[in-house]
């Protein structure tokens, strides 16, 4: 198995920084017209931020270029902010007097700290450039984007213009609408086809686990007491012994061929019966996305064509624009001077309801 090295990341990063001057929106890899929705734009910050799309990947790169694993968080916090209540940055959204915040769902407890720094990060840099004109929903797509891309990923086009929302959704939307790990593909699929995803879209979108970790406790179930029949003998028996018992804290790599390149190693590890989780390796058993699956597995170029496609159709759900929404200050709280702003009322659920698949 070809894991990922240290050398070989920097020659990915170093690779992107030299390509990137020459890329531009018309080379986004999709098969069709994906529709844009009414307030965006491939140039919104045109004028009022030129320089945008340079200062995100610039800072990066610098990021990465230590800590390449933080592409896979900043990638799942983007899925996690658009499934839930659409793309508008409730998902950095702090809890308030009456109740906690998305943060606090059991789905989001694992998304990485570090993540929401960075976000912040880039929001001051943008800020101190080009003054407050960013939305953080928008610097969420455009960091998402990027960490798929500096990580070996196709680099796609980003309709920007969204506005940053003005309330959190509650523990039980959250939970509705974030697939978790145990889920089948039947379920999975049924979840995302209510949000406008065909299977293409699902399977290519589930790609995301080419890069990143997970908790032992999301997948465990596989494990004990009785071994899933669909999992390779030798894969359970690695696992095992990273994850020697249920309520395990340990970690171990999504994609064990390539854990921090973003490529369609994902789908070979699933036709080998070695996908992490429930919903990675039913996507293989399945007949509905069997097939999409081995033609990911064998055409790297068409996985990235389809999940550059889903992606933007992603980063579109539910979006707030034109005088919607606000442009926050700080991220993680709204504006003070925005009288509109109502906390959601929350619904109390126990901590160990699952966690995310996505």
């Amino acid at each position: 198995m070809a894991i990922a090295t240290k050398s070989s990341i920097a020659f990915l990063l170093i690779s992107s920084l030299l390509l990137a001057p020459y890329l531009s929106v018309s080379e986004a890899t999709v098969d069709a017209p994906v529709p844009i929705v009414s307030g965006l734009s491939w140039t919104f910050y045109q004028n009022s931020c030129p320089t945008l799309e340079f200062i995100v990947r610039n800072y990066l790169m610098s990021v990465f270029s230590t800590d390449i694993g933080q592409a896979a968080g900043l990638l799942r916090l983007h899925f996690h902010d658009c499934f839930v209540q659409g793309c508008d940055a409730s998902v950095l959204l702090d809890g308030s007097a009456s109740g906690p915040g998305e943060q606090q769902a059991p789905p989001n407890l694992s998304l990485r700290a570090r993540a929401f720094e960075i976000i912040d990060e880039l929001r001051n840099r943008i800020e101190n450039t080009c003054g407050r004109v960013v939305s953080c929903s928008d610097i969420v797509a455009l960091a998402a984007r990027d960490s798929v891309y500096l990580s070996g990923g196709p680099y796609y086009g980003v309709p920007l213009g969204r506005r940053d929302g003005l309330t959190f959704a509650t523990l039980n939307v959250t939970l509705q609408n974030l697939p978790p790990p145990t889920a089948n593909a039947s379920t999975i699929l049924s979840m995302l086809a209510t949000k406008n995803f065909d299977p293409t879209d699902v399977v290519a979108l589930s790609g995301g686990h080419t890069i990143g970790l997970s908790h032992c406790t999301s997948f465990t179930g596989r494990l004990y007491p009785t071994q899933d029949p669909t999992m390779d003998q030798t894969f359970a028996n690695n696992l095992k012994v990273i994850c020697p018992t249920t309520n395990s804290t340990n970690t171990t790599v999504l994609d064990i061929r390539s854990p921090n390149i973003f490529d369609n190693k994902y789908y070979v590890d699933l036709m080998n019966r070695q996908g992490l989780f429930t919903s990675d390796q039913d996507l293989y058993t399945n007949s509905t996305t069997r097939g999409i699956v081995t033609s990911f597995a064998l055409n790297q170029s068409l996985f990235f064509e389809k999940f550059a496609v889903a992606m933007i159709k992603m980063g579109q759900l539910s979006v707030l624009t034109g005088n919607n929404g606000e442009i926050r200050a700080n991220c993680s709280v709204r504006n003070a001077g925005n009288k509109s702003y109502l906390a959601s009322a929350v619904e109390e659920l126990p901590v160990e309801e699952a966690r995310s698949e996505f």
